[in-house]
């Protein structure tokens, strides 16, 4: 394993997409080998955001290495000592939900699963219309819990979406760096 390699998982928040691309080439131009993971949603689905096959390859591009998108390219990750750390970004309020509740029916869960059987840490940028509503319980749960990291994070819309939660994801690198000493970014919520 290479010193600076990280799985970056993105799951169906498809309108922040465009926010995270332009990070996952900066971090790899930085040196980091980025190891890109895509759920099922988020490698399947077009969308007004733009065409799955598009993000594939804007995802290739940025990083060199083809996505990750079924459960056994996702399993491996964490015993065959693949990665150092996982980065979902974004992180969905479903996907919240499933890790919450030792769900891994997704690569990206499966994914983090591996990861944290092999004691590695998991940051989690989260993008949920509902994270103070029916995923705040969820985020609450994986604050608490041994090796899972939370992007700083705000309402991002409090007029039009009292309820929606997105993290600062120009603070992913700066979260990953604390994860990477066991240690939670702080202040974690933006106001």
């Amino acid at each position: 394993m290479e010193e600076r390699t990280v799985v970056w998982a993105l799951c169906g928040s498809f309108c922040t997409f465009e926010k995270v691309l332009p990070l996952i080439g900066r971090m790899a131009a930085g040196g980091t080998k980025i190891l890109p993971l895509m759920s099922f949603n988020a490698a399947g689905l077009d969308t007004r955001f733009g065409r799955a096959a598009d993000w594939k390859m804007r995802l290739y591009a940025a990083t060199g290495s083809q996505p990750i998108e079924t459960l056994q390219g996702a399993e491996p990750l964490g015993p065959q000592n693949m990665a150092g750390a996982m980065i979902i970004a974004p992180c969905t309020g479903a996907t919240l939900a499933k890790l919450a509740h030792g769900i891994s029916d997704t690569p990206v869960t499966l994914g983090a699963k591996s990861m944290l059987r092999a004691g590695k840490p998991v940051i989690l940028a989260v993008s949920t219309n509902d994270g103070l509503a029916a995923s705040f319980e969820n985020l609450a749960i994986l604050l608490n819990r041994k090796n899972y990291y939370l992007v700083p994070f705000a309402q991002d819309d409090y007029l039009k979406k009292p309820c929606s939660l997105q993290s600062d994801f120009e603070l992913i690198g700066d979260t990953l760096e604390c994860a990477l000493r066991g240690r939670q970014i702080q202040p974690l919520l933006n106001l």
